[in-house]
């Protein structure tokens, strides 16, 4: 029986992970093959001969399932474990990440779609804090001027420049700037859309000679068309003056000139503002035409320059940005609905013409498609409508269906905008400087007495503290658990000033490896021993 439990004591092994200790078979670590710990062996620098055990210093929580892994052949995620953290605990034990059970993936890939969203609201540029000099320099290519101290006037002037008339909340200056800036566009679009109204236009009058009945002159006053009054043209020029100053500014000072053209958003810009001075040469060269007034259509560009608040409203550009990201679903709507719509379109058709219905509505189906529109965005006007028994039980599907087909997709498209939002109020309270982590000093190798000579490793060979050849860059390990810091763990402390006690058996982890002459041998760095391992 003492024999059975001993050859059973021998086939197990204790593995330390962060101070929680495992126990398992060997032959357990070797059903996954070219993997961290299924080459385990009591050569290596983290295997503790005093305890019988091998010490990792790494997550423990993730550890229970990469052993679990081992026994079951399934992978689990744990959910109390950050995804990038878990990725990078199975890429130290060697195993693969996409080897995650279905029931678990949802949830494991969650930080990967996390990553993507701050990525993009990354490029939105949504933060409200002033940039220090050094990225403002960094943005601009001036780094390497800016830390010898070389920079020249316009070096200077540029990035203030940039984020007076870019970068509203950089400061006082940049907000009252943007005040301005939403001022105009608000005056120009009102000016824009008042100028069309009745009382707000100058009637055009003619005199005209006519001949009466008894063959004399005669004058008649003649309105023949009517224009907006002269103070919304005095209004349009000075919000253009300043859209025109705007856009000179930001384009002379910005960082890359040929972003700056491609956005969407300063292409609105311009073309806006470009559309006012054609329209001024419009009616100059080009009012005594017979349709000059369709040319006024070409003027509605300009409240297109609504857009452009969204550089001052972070909420707006989380709006579009749900718009794009729900592009795909959006399609997806558009194309039931035109389904929807031509089928119903359809079947009202030839309803409304089974029965004798004198005041059918639908005399074609493109007559119809209006109607199926109207009746599946939920909108119904009324102008058209079934006056059959069967064309009113198509109506009612028609209307059944569009509720549905619009309800399917609305839900992804609100879930993508409270992920946008919350992420965005969530970096918005991070604090924007990270508190710096200093590296980990090295742990060193054992050291032995002088006269015991370097741990041997299979066959005699001398081994280093990575379980290599000593000096030949050997196999690879995290180094010994039973070192300096591990020792104060593990020694009694009643013995810890007794010298005879020091020098006993058990007393083999020093800070160096001495050599038989005494010399000592550098210890391997760690990031030289997982690599060794590794091969």
């Amino acid at each position: 029986m003492n024999l059975l439990n001993m050859m059973d004591a021998e086939n197990r092994v204790v593995l330390n992970v962060g101070g929680i200790r495992h126990e398992t078979y060997k032959a357990t670590l070797k059903k996954i093959p070219a993997t961290r710990l299924s080459r385990l062996t009591e050569a290596l620098g983290n295997y503790d001969p005093v305890l019988n055990e091998y010490f990792f210093d790494r997550h423990p929580g993730v550890f229970a399932q990469v052993l679990n892994y081992y026994r079951t052949g399934k992978l689990h995620y744990p959910t109390d474990v950050c995804g990038p953290l878990f990725e990078e605990e199975l890429e130290f034990w060697g195993l693969d990440a996409n080897q995650v059970e279905p029931c678990c993936w949802m949830t494991y890939t969650q930080h990967r779609d996390t990553q993507e969203t701050l990525a993009v609201l990354d490029r939105l540029d949504l933060d409200t804090e002033k940039p220090s000099d050094e990225e403002m320099a960094r943005k601009f290519g001036f780094e390497e001027a800016y830390f010898k101290g070389r920079l020249s006037w316009w070096q200077k002037t540029k990035p203030q420049l940039w984020s007076l008339f870019d970068e509203p909340y950089s400061s006082n200056s940049a907000k009252i700037i943007g005040v301005v800036s939403v001022f105009f566009i608000c005056i120009s679009i009102l000016s824009f859309c008042l100028k069309t109204h009745p009382d707000m236009r100058v009637p055009v009058i003619h005199n005209i000679t006519v001949r009466t009945t008894h063959n004399t002159s005669a004058w008649t006053l003649d309105k023949t068309q009517t224009n907006a009054h002269d103070a919304f043209f005095y209004i349009e020029c000075l919000c253009n003056a300043w859209f025109t100053f705007e856009i000179l500014m930001r384009f002379i000072s910005s960082p890359r000139k040929c972003e700056f053209i491609k956005a969407s958003v300063n292409v609105i810009d311009y073309i806006a503002t470009l559309s006012f001075y054609i329209d001024l040469l419009l009616q100059k060269f080009a009012s005594h035409l017979e349709n000059a007034d369709i040319l006024e259509f070409f003027s509605i560009i300009r409240i297109m320059r609504l857009f452009k608040l969204t550089r001052h409203s972070s909420g707006l550009k989380i709006l579009m940005q749900t718009f794009r990201a729900s592009a795909k679903e959006l399609t997806l709507l558009v194309f039931f609905l035109v389904l929807g719509i031509v089928i119903f379109a359809s079947l009202v058709y030839y309803a409304e013409r089974i029965q004798a219905n004198p005041h059918n509505d639908f005399n074609s189906i493109p007559l119809g498609l209006w109607w199926a529109l109207v009746t599946m965005t939920t909108v119904g006007y009324g102008d058209m409508a079934p006056k059959t028994y069967v064309g009113m039980f198509v109506g009612a599907l028609c209307a059944l269906a569009g509720v549905l087909t619009i309800a399917l997709p609305v839900p992804v498209i609100v879930s993508n905008f409270a992920m946008y939002y919350s992420h965005t109020q969530a970096r918005a309270k991070l604090p924007k400087k990270r508190r710096r982590v200093l590296p980990v000093e090295q742990p060193r190798g054992p050291m032995r007495l002088p006269g015991q000579g370097p741990p041997s490793g299979p066959g005699g060979t001398p081994v280093g503290p990575c379980g290599g050849p000593v000096g030949g860059g050997g196999g690879g390990g995290i180094p010994s658990s039973v070192s300096s810091g591990n020792m104060n763990r593990r020694m009694n402390p009643a013995k810890a000033n007794n010298p005879k006690e020091m020098m006993g058996p058990k007393m083999v982890d020093m800070t160096m490896t001495l050599n038989p002459n005494g010399v000592g041998v550098k210890a391997e760095p760690l990031s030289t021993c997982r690599q060794s391992q590794d091969r």
